[in-house]
């Protein structure tokens, strides 16, 4: 084992992407061992990624690994961030599909329509588009510096992203579901859509407005931390937040609809079987009357 120790030193070194002092701390039973690597860069950069690689793909299969027996784990800051980043970046496809299919199958169900889940995708997907701009703009071009008080590192934290997504695509899907239900339900006694929309937003638009500005200052709270991570991710949620509840569900879900007119309630025949639900609220039934008392026959 030390002559594998002593091969791993000499080929780290020789590989100019890892420094010295090169430590070894055995256990007393020389069973196991933490092996110290300097590596090149910060440990943040390209060069850090880069000698990581050459570690784990050369200089360990050459040496420890060519011992039979010996198990390797490489660890540390550097391989911790390159291994979460290169996981987030495997699974947020299937995370993004996952969200927008159960959403897509659930305003289906819900509304009986096609063309309302597209709409409401396509709307969600506005408000966390925005969010990851201004996100961008801020913290990783640095336009925000000044103004909230800190220094750009010209990137943004590996989870972010799908935090944001997830978060705001819940949100907006809230805010969509609540205004679509009165819609709907003045849909059903109307049957015109322009009339419906029109008093679903009039009577959704308080409720919404108070929720967003609610959220917005708890969001908006975070800014005041020191962490940039948690800074990004309070603009982001504040950003869509407004965004959503003043543009989206005010101006942009309302016109579309408008103009879709009784599109917006298609559903091709083959879909005829999904169960119908209903969005308004059933009448109170009547109320029972006391039973009538005989007239007085007049007799003592």
């Amino acid at each position: 084992m030390a002559a594998a120790g002593a091969a791993f030193e000499r080929a780290a070194l020789a590989s100019g992407q890892m420094n010295q002092p090169i430590t070894f701390i055995v256990n007393p039973a020389h069973t196991a061992a933490i092996i110290q690597v300097p590596l090149a860069g910060t440990g943040e950069d390209t060069t850090s990624d880069h000698a990581l690689a050459t570690l784990r793909d050369k200089v360990i299969p050459a040496t420890l690994g060519a011992v039979p027996g010996v198990r390797v784990a490489v660890a540390g800051e550097t391989a911790t961030t390159v291994d979460f980043n290169a996981l987030m970046k495997q699974r947020t496809v299937w995370v993004f599909a996952f969200v927008l299919l159960l959403a897509f199958v659930l305003l289906l169900i819900s509304f009986r329509s096609i063309v309302i889940p597209v709409t409401a995708v396509i709307l969600n997907l506005l408000s966390v588009g925005a969010a990851y701009g201004v996100v961008v703009a801020l913290f990783q071009w640095g336009w925000g510096q000044s103004l909230l008080g800190f220094t750009s590192t010209h990137s943004i934290a590996s989870w972010l992203p799908l935090f944001l997504f997830v978060v705001l695509f819940g949100l907006s899907m809230d805010y969509h579901v609540f205004i679509l239900s009165r819609i709907r339900e003045s849909y059903d006694g109307t049957r015109d859509t322009g009339q419906a929309v029109a008093h679903g937003i009039k009577i959704s638009a308080g409720v919404i407005t108070a929720a967003a500005v609610v959220m917005v200052f708890v969001f908006l709270s975070f800014v005041t931390l020191s962490m940039v991570e948690f800074k990004e991710m309070a603009v982001g949620l504040a950003v869509a937040v407004l965004l959503d509840a003043t543009i989206v569900r005010a101006c942009v879900l309302p016109a579309t609809m408008k103009l879709l007119g009784p599109r917006n309630w298609y559903l091709p025949r083959w879909l005829e079987w999904l169960p119908q639900i209903s969005h308004s609220t059933p009448p109170p039934p009547p109320a029972r009357q006391p039973p009538r008392q005989p007239a007085p026959s007049g007799r003592p």
